[in-house]
């Protein structure tokens, strides 16, 4: 559906970071140091983009509640990095009321990363909502928004029994077919933390069969490791035997 080279509008070589990886901790913050929210709550409607721009950036740093009508509001600003900053503003201010406006940017924006903001704000929402709008990205969209929808995917764990069973099978299938290492990888993690809330079912041995199935062949030894780290944080006894004996058999 989209192209990878849509991503040099800005710097490809960041394509596949997080969104987070070129912002500093908010615990690594003192208060002093934290913009001021009453008037970064005004400069969210100032007439100039720099002024929007910095201030949808603070409110990655704030959790203000205030903020987020006008965070909303600015995913349809004309300027693509206001945008980016205000995805990434509601994935620091997850609301109930940015679902739906962050379904629909995800749905028509034209910008890689905005879309890779979205997709990471949608999973910090856990919501229900959020489902299909990130499996379909994990399924069709640029590497960069792949990765970080696979990654968000690991969120309905804190959904529904059923968000979960409905996340694992689009992401075994991108853990066996996605090109993009990174994306399998990510898979893989999510996969294991999904596996972590389930009952031992169907669902549940399925997606250990798929953990053990990278871990053994996947071609990137990345994505073998993982895939291994992912099984042993579920602590499955037959992931951990089949671990065991490869290894020992020296298979890998």
């Amino acid at each position: 559906m989209y192209d990878d080279d849509e991503l040099a509008v800005f710097d490809t070589e960041i394509e596949l970071e997080s969104p987070l990886d070129k912002m500093g901790s908010v615990d690594d913050q003192t208060e002093a140091e934290k913009p001021n929210p009453e008037a970064m709550l005004a400069l969210l409607e100032a007439p100039q983009n720099q002024q929007r721009m910095l201030a949808a950036r603070a409110f990655c740093e704030l959790e203000d509640a205030r903020a987020i009508p006008l965070l909303v509001k600015l995913l349809t600003d004309a300027c693509p990095l206001i945008r980016v900053s205000a995805a990434y503003g509601l994935g620091r201010n997850p609301s109930p009321d940015a679902v739906e406006p962050l379904i629909t940017q995800l749905q028509q924006d034209w910008n890689g990363y905005v879309r890779k903001g979205i997709v990471w704000a949608l999973g910090n929402c856990r919501d229900r909502r959020s489902l299909e709008p990130l499996i379909d990205a994990l399924k069709t969209d640029i590497s960069a928004v792949r990765l970080w929808a696979a990654s968000s995917l690991a969120q309905m764990a804190s959904v529904s029994y059923e968000a979960m069973i409905t996340s694992i099978p689009p992401l075994i299938e991108a853990l066996r077919r996605d090109p993009v290492a990174a994306v399998r990888s990510n898979c893989a993690w999510s996969i294991g933390q999904l596996c972590r809330e389930l009952p031992s079912n169907v669902v549940y041995a399925t997606a250990i069969d798929a953990l053990l199935e990278a871990f053994a062949e996947d071609e990137e030894l990345g994505v073998q490791e993982d895939a291994k780290q992912a099984l042993l944080k579920v602590g499955d006894p037959r992931g951990l035997q089949v671990i065991e004996e490869i290894e020992q058999d020296g298979l890998l």
